[in-house]
């Protein structure tokens, strides 16, 4: 009894050796997709949402809106700030009209006429006050009448000139850089209210609408989380063993609960950080705890309709194969 005792015990550690290293060449985790969060704009309230939890969406679907509200009103503003520049910059291209220029001569003529009569009436005062028919005073009211008249009728001379000359070069490129900035105004305004609308980046499934219709959420707050269409990976953590073998490019196989046949996959990225590393004591014993970070793209188009979150089983190679 004690002898079969004695030869079973090496063959007990043979066995448990070889579960060891075996165990070695497995890694767990669960199968991912990019999750995408789409936040809110801004805190008007949720007045549409289109989607529901668990549709399809194509890139560029409009997924959920929210209220303009003030932004409306400065939108408005900015398109009519656009008009008017538009309507001054047509006008300085065009120059004046006949008719402005009809009635800048009717003004001149006008303004002519009053300026011989008060000349007339200053140099009819002067005379009279040189016999001392008139006083002094009436003949400064006169002289202010007749000056008042002059400066008028230069006025007039000068828009007349301006009009007769059209309207300079050095005008219409003002009025160029006045539209062009109201231009860009409204366009600032309008990228900014497009984005009241929520859109699908791209092809996925929503995964969750944690506001509902006529909340408001805060500014920048995630209003719609969505899974992104495309090759699923394994988020697994490596120990450190296996470390020097899973190296980007690695071809592995993943194993799913419920599936007989393996799934290919290939080692896209792995941490250079190892996660709940022991600094305090980096000792040979700790060494073996230490495990790195991994993503593994699941290139089996078998995986495309796995949900994401389920446990997934590496196999890596074995050293020395």
């Amino acid at each position: 009894m004690n002898l079969r005792l004695t030869m079973m015990g090496p063959l007990i550690l043979l066995l448990a050796g070889c579960g060891i290293r075996d165990g070695e060449g497995q890694v767990m985790g669960t199968l991912e997709r990019d999750r995408l969060e789409l936040i809110a704009e801004s805190g008007e309230p949720i007045v549409e949402i289109m989607v529901r939890e668990g549709d399809p969406v194509v890139p560029g679907a409009v997924l959920l809106r929210q209220e303009l509200g003030v932004m409306q009103a400065r939108l408005d503003q900015a398109e009519a700030a656009e008009r008017a520049a538009e309507r001054r910059f047509a006008e300085r291209v065009k120059g004046p009209r006949a008719q402005e220029i009809l009635e800048a001569r009717a003004a001149l003529d006008a303004a002519g006429s009053m300026m011989i009569a008060q000349s007339n009436e200053y140099r009819r005062i002067r005379d009279l006050v040189e016999r001392q028919l008139a006083s002094r005073s009436s003949l400064d009211l006169a002289r202010s009448q007749r000056d008042d008249a002059v400066s008028t009728h230069k006025q007039a001379v000068a828009r007349m000139d301006l009009l007769l000359e059209g309207t300079r070069s050095e005008e219409i490129e003002q009025s160029e850089a006045v539209l062009r900035q109201t231009q860009a105004a409204r366009a600032e305004l309008q990228i900014s209210a497009a984005r009241y609308s929520v859109t699908a980046p791209r092809a996925g499934r929503i995964e969750a609408l944690p506001y509902k219709l006529g909340e408001r959420p805060p500014a920048g707050a995630p209003v719609v989380i969505m899974l992104a269409d495309g090759v699923p990976y394994a988020r697994v953590y490596v120990p450190e063993p296996r470390r020097l073998q899973f190296i980007p490019g690695t071809p592995v196989r993943l194993r799913i609960d419920g599936r007989r046949k393996a799934l290919q996959g290939s080692v896209r990225f792995i941490s250079a950080e190892a996660a709940f590393t022991p600094y305090f004591a980096l000792t040979r014993k700790d060494r073996s705890r230490l495990s790195y970070l991994a993503h593994i793209d699941v290139t089996d188009p078998a995986a495309d309709e796995l949900p994401v979150g389920i446990p997934v089983q590496v196999e890596l190679p074995q050293a020395g194969k």
